[in-house]
């Protein structure tokens, strides 16, 4: 008697062949948007780099769209010519960003640990304020922030001392007293980070501080701050790259300032085309040009701009996520 041949079971060819068309399908759908959202991000560089590497009598041709007939620097010369300088603008900004930066680490990292850690009455009330202030535009608060820096006073004792307050406006240090007093780009949410990432520490890191014999002081700089890195990290890279490119407190509280982004936006600005286009023209022997000129000379200087925040983002991209998840910014 011949053994008989197994037959296949169809209800699992049938379910593997829908599994394998769902895959499929999903899968084209899934790198089809990745590819899509891919390309609508980096279309704008891509469509930049021919632009700002061509020659200045070329821009704007209908023959010259993704090669440049003649790969030209010109552009890039001219904004190093009208903006950056010797590179000592583009330092000053770069320190300024960093010193600010370092300041609300420090004053966020306080009022977050206190906000974390510490139980007083009234912390709900003060952590709803922090987030209000983090909600309302800063432009609701610029003409009472606006006086008070102009008639600066604390609690009338220029006046009883001195005579009179004192005027921070436009002053190489007022956005230095802003950020001491956390007032400063995106300060409130820097103070949420802090807030958020203390409140996850063990209870028993500060217990044993306390049983060694340490205070508050003592146990915010020997255990508090080391063990806050990632939020450290985090909070440093978004006060600088937001202090480097800020024109709304640097506008308005010290526009003398050496700050390349106030120095682009006046440069470029609208008003300026013809005094930019007939430099160009004079300088590089270009009469030809037009205004995708001065266009090309604005994005060529806006990417010089971006360098520092492209290589600060080159050496810190793999930690930046890694701290974004363990400095509580999603809790």
């Amino acid at each position: 008697m011949q053994p008989s041949k197994a037959r296949p079971n169809k209800p699992i060819t049938a379910y593997r062949a829908k599994e394998t068309m769902r895959k499929l399908v999903f899968g084209y759908f899934f790198y089809s948007l990745v590819i899509g959202l891919g390309f609508a991000i980096l279309y704008p560089l891509i469509k930049l780099v021919p632009f700002v590497f061509n020659h200045l009598e070329d821009l704007g041709n209908p023959d010259v769209i993704w090669i440049p007939l003649e790969l030209s620097v010109d552009s890039f010369r001219a904004a190093s010519r009208l903006v950056f300088g010797n590179g000592i603008p583009m330092l000053q900004s770069v320190a300024y960003a960093a010193v600010i930066a370092m300041i609300q680490i420090f004053m966020c990292a306080v009022a977050g640990y206190s906000l974390g850690r510490v139980d007083f009455w009234g912390r709900s009330l003060v952590m709803f304020l922090v987030i209000v202030t983090f909600v309302v535009p800063p432009q609701s608060l610029l003409i009472s922030q606006y006086l008070s820096f102009k008639h600066f006073d604390v609690f009338g004792l220029f006046s009883a001392l001195g005579g009179g307050t004192i005027d921070l406006i436009n002053q190489p240090y007022t956005l230095y007293v802003i950020a001491l007093l956390g007032f400063g780009v995106k300060q409130s949410m820097f103070v949420f980070i802090f807030r958020q990432f203390f409140k996850g520490l063990p209870k028993e890191l500060e217990e044993a501080a306390y049983i060694d014999g340490c205070g508050f002081y003592k146990t915010f700089f020997r255990i508090g701050l080391p063990n806050a890195l990632p939020a450290i990290m985090t909070v440093g890279i978004l006060a600088f790259v937001w202090n480097y490119g800020d024109t709304y407190y640097t506008g308005y509280f010290h526009p003398d300032g050496p700050y390349l982004s106030l120095k682009l936006m006046t440069t470029f600005a609208p008003a300026n085309v013809n005094n930019i286009l007939y430099a160009v023209r004079t300088w590089y022997d270009a009469p030809g040009a037009t205004t995708f000129a001065f266009d090309a000379v604005k994005q060529a200087a806006a990417l010089i701009f971006l360098l520092p925040l492209l290589i600060l983002y080159f050496f810190a991209q793999k930690r930046i996520v890694e701290n974004l998840e363990q400095s509580g910014i999603v809790g």
